[in-house]
């Protein structure tokens, strides 16, 4: 700024002649001065009190990062699995879907490991390293520590890359994101939390985990039954929004009871009681990460609150990808049943298909979707967002409602009686009377036991058992 002898004003190459005007644009630029000296809070600000980045697990999320974003489930990457930083290997994999590929994978995976345990084991043993490779490995730990080599040896983990399936997550979060995230702050909960089925399930709504965990969240039925419905006809583990208002009262318990998000999504892993506890005796969460050892918190829970934050960079990054076309919400309408219905019932009524009715309602179960329960009275029905079936909704007739639910039926274990001949009896599968009546994976039944029999479980006349009828017994609603 410059000022010349006919007091003209030079301002950003514009002059002028008003001293009046001079003397506001300067208190104008000291006015701007000292805003820009306040500190401003922004979303991201915020998001980075509530979700830290610990020191300690910097490692573990630059590794994650590299799972989710560089290597593809046809790669596996062989690591150390206490220093994240120390990546091996990145074994070629056969394609999943390839005949024998897992017996194939399984030995070029066990070949790999034990090239690197036996370099591991020469350098522990005081060998120097010749090759580039033995170099290479040998420069991953501070010199002159062959115990580091010994205990290296022992913790070679491999973990299959996830760049192809989690683009495929993000693909599929685009029909989900919007009302996770509507939910989310209904429930007064950090937006950022509708990222973690990207850790949990890659946002497929059918998952399912060797644990029998279920849905978009992986809800263990026990868990989730202090939230959701789940019974013999309704899982609403598999209902994608249901289970987002689950999860939403699930973490927030969690972080009422912890004190922050770091704790609080170790604890959906790891479960809250044993995360009070390892809070009891550390402290910190990072205090946490680094001493606490017990039979299950191990590799998973340890890394989980890291997946997470990893995931959430990731798929942010992958968001604003334009060629990536992400899927959109379908328009739908819900109705509260007032009455036991009829699934056919109910297709006929709104003119609904068969297989568009399942999926729109994922938490109903097969029993009811063939008819041999109603879909119970309270369920939230979720239908095509079409105007026609928004007017008959309004005015469902009161002939579709039941007042009372399919009762069951029991069958008394006899003397010579097997889970095999008592499905036969009743010509129903043997997978479907151990779900019913949750026996073990060899289907083993006792002298006396009584079994529930499905209602479309028609006697054959085989088998020498007593078929009782059991009272109806009250829904709670969804």
């Amino acid at each position: 700024m410059t000022k010349n002898n006919n007091t003209e004003l030079v301002v950003c190459g514009t002059h002028l002649t008003s001293p009046a005007l001079c003397k506001q644009i300067l208190c104008l630029l000291l006015l701007a001065a000292v805003l820009l000296t306040i500190p401003v809070t922004d979303d991201r600000a915020e998001a980075a009190q509530q979700f830290p980045v610990y020191p300690v697990i910097e490692p573990n999320i630059r590794f994650w990062e590299k799972i989710y974003g560089t290597f593809n489930s046809s790669q596996g990457v062989l690591h150390d699995k206490n220093n994240l930083d120390i990546i091996y290997a990145v074994v070629d994999l056969v394609a999943w879907n390839t005949p024998g590929s897992a017996r194939i994978n399984k030995q070029l995976i066990r070949l790999s490991r034990l090239r690197y345990k036996k370099m591991l084991s020469n350098l522990a043993s005081g060998k120097k390293p010749v090759t580039k490779e033995e170099k290479r490995i040998a420069a991953l730990f501070k010199r002159g520590k062959h115990t580091s080599y010994r205990k290296a040896r022992d913790n070679i983990r491999l973990q299959v890359g996830q760049k192809d399936r989690f683009r495929a997550g993000v693909i599929r979060s685009g029909a989900y994101m919007p009302s996770i995230k509507r939910i989310l702050q209904s429930h007064g909960m950090p937006l950022e939390l509708a990222y973690l089925p990207h850790v949990e399930s890659s946002f497929n709504p059918k998952a399912h985990s060797k644990s029998a965990a279920v849905g978009l969240w992986q809800f263990t039925k026990y868990t989730g039954k202090g939230f959701m419905v789940i019974n013999h006809d309704v899982d609403e583990r598999r209902d994608a929004y249901v289970s987002s208002h689950a999860a939403a009262e699930f973490l927030k318990e969690n972080h009422r009871q912890l004190g922050g998000w770091p704790e609080a999504l170790t604890a959906y892993n790891y479960g809250r009681a044993g995360m009070v506890r390892a809070q009891r005796k550390w402290g910190s969460y990072d205090k946490i990460i680094q001493h606490h050892k017990t039979k299950i918190f191990r590799f998973a829970s340890k890394n989980f609150y890291s997946e997470f934050v990893a995931a959430l960079r990731v798929a942010r990054r992958l968001e604003k990808d334009k060629s990536l076309i992400r899927d959109r919400p379908r328009a739908t309408v819900t109705v509260r049943l007032k009455g036991f219905v009829a699934a056919k019932d109910l297709r006929r009524y709104f003119a609904v298909s068969k297989q568009d009715f399942a999926r729109l309602n994922p938490a109903l179960l097969n029993s009811v979707i063939s008819g041999k329960k109603y879909v119970p009275r309270g369920y939230l029905l979720r239908l095509p967002g079409t105007k026609t079936i928004r007017q008959r909704a309004k005015t469902m007739p009161n002939r579709l409602f039941h007042s009372s639910q399919i009762r069951d039926r029991q069958y008394i274990v006899k003397k010579g009686d097997t889970a095999s001949t008592i499905a036969g009896k009743y010509n129903i599968s043997l997978k479907e009377l151990s779900r019913l009546n949750n026996l073990d994976s060899r289907f083993k039944v006792r002298l006396g036991q009584k079994l529930k029999i499905p209602p479309g479980g028609v006697s054959n006349g085989g088998g020498t058992g007593r078929v009782i009828t059991l009272k109806a017994t009250a829904k709670r609603k969804p």
